[in-house]
């Protein structure tokens, strides 16, 4: 098969690493890619919001089948396009993936499919939003309605942050995503991500995973797109993930073809658990990053099998294979970073760490200059190790990262101390 992966961050790396384990694999483009995956895949200039000149791309390759790993080329309607041309494609349709590009859609669907979720009003002006806050008082969620690359979510513990978080929406930092706003009741408990293969109304559970979003040692400081993550989630006990597929998953995957907007591709559902009782903080219609790294590590090359049966809509027929082991991303960020940070600099000693199925550095923001890795983003690598445990998961990731010399770069030295 020649396959195609749109997307240039680490959730591709690892996507492209366990496509090429498997045989299926003759041939992997990506689309940007970056330097990391340049290392083991083709990579294509080419526009990945324009569904037109991706499907024009694939009919001049010959590809058989495209994995979309970002959430913006799937809002844009790209998997719509590639259906249209008749490419096998693993990834939800415009109208599905409205589950992440509108959190009121979302809580519509919650509404009519009876799921637990926060308590919420939904608001176009921004009068109105403060004087919700000003009724409610705070603890207080604020997100942006649409995309905003993860950034749009502001849990305020006080009031004023509240309205500096509306203040901040309506006046146009997060652009057209913050037009309008979803004001929640703060949720108390444990939070994990839950990842769920759905190919119209089957649900295949493939794995769960906590992620580390606070930039800070303790979970602590501004969130982040993820400083790290592990799999699996202790907290996702089985009678926990099967409450959350009987309350919240079928139910909700029964409402959209309900509406006639059936869901394909994988649905990442992030749940807050209490009291063994799970509710739903948000779905992402893509991997999580940098989730998708340690689910890669633990699912290797059946992911793609797993992929391609969601596309053809063959998921009753799969199960998966799991191994009784552990996997931890350690992601390593450029200094300054959530804020501002520099490009630029040298990234030496990744080519002194191992790199087999228990160890592995993929690249999320990097380029090649000179002959060397240079920082070309905020988050900047996923080291990424798999053991029999999560300590020696860890022990595993973060003797890579003593090995990487580059002093423009910072890590979070406690990713899975909630579990460790």
């Amino acid at each position: 098969m020649n396959i195609l992966i749109l997307g240039g961050g680490g959730r591709e790396h690892a996507l492209a690493w366990a496509v090429l384990q498997n045989p299926k694999c003759d041939r992997l483009i990506v689309a940007p890619g970056n330097a990391g995956i340049a290392q083991i895949a083709e990579c294509a200039a080419l526009d990945i919001l324009d569904g037109g000149a991706v499907a024009g791309f694939c009919e001049e390759e010959a590809i058989d089948f495209v994995i979309i790993g970002p959430e913006a080329p799937l809002a844009a309607g790209v998997a719509d396009r590639l259906r249209e041309a008749g490419i096998a494609v693993f990834g939800p349709s415009q109208a599905a993936a409205r589950l992440e590009a509108s959190k009121s859609f979302t809580k519509a669907i919650c509404d009519a499919a009876g799921a637990p979720t926060a308590a919420y009003r939904h608001f176009s002006d921004a009068q109105a939003a403060r004087a919700h806050v000003r009724a409610q008082g705070a603890p207080i969620v604020v997100k942006a309605d649409g995309l905003a690359a993860g950034k749009g979510v502001i849990v305020a513990e006080t009031e004023d942050q509240a309205l500096a978080a509306i203040d901040e929406m309506f006046g146009g930092s997060f652009g057209a995503a913050g037009a309008e706003v979803v004001i929640e009741a703060f949720m108390t408990g444990e939070e994990a991500s839950f990842f769920v293969l759905c190919d119209g109304e089957t649900a295949l559970p493939i794995g769960t995973a906590q992620d580390h979003k606070r930039v800070g040692e303790g979970d602590t400081g501004p969130n982040t797109g993820g400083m790290g993550a592990y799999s699996p989630a202790p907290v996702m006990t089985q009678a926990v993930t099967e409450r959350a597929l009987d309350e919240i998953v079928r139910p909700v995957l029964s409402e959209m073809v309900r509406r006639g907007t059936p869901y394909s591709g994988v649905l990442f559902v992030g749940l807050m658990i209490e009291g063994g009782a799970p509710r739903l903080v948000e779905f992402n219609v893509r991997f999580g990053d940098p989730e998708c790294q340690a689910l890669m590590m633990r699912l290797g090359g059946q992911a793609l099998d797993l992929m391609q049966a969601t596309a053809e809509g063959r998921l009753g027929e799969m199960t998966v294979n799991w191994a009784e082991d552990h996997a931890i991303c350690v992601v390593m960020a450029a200094t300054g970073y959530p804020g501002d940070y520099q490009k630029g600099g040298v990234i030496g000693g990744i080519e002194d760490c191992p790199e087999d199925s228990f160890h592995q550095v993929f690249h999320a923001g990097t380029a090649r200059r000179d002959g060397r890795f240079v920082a070309n983003g905020g988050r900047v690598l996923g080291v990424t190790a798999r053991g029999s445990s999560l300590r020696e998961a860890a022990d595993r990731a973060y003797g890579m990262v003593d090995r990487i010399d580059w002093p423009d770069g910072f890590c979070r030295r406690d990713i899975g101390w909630r579990a460790l």
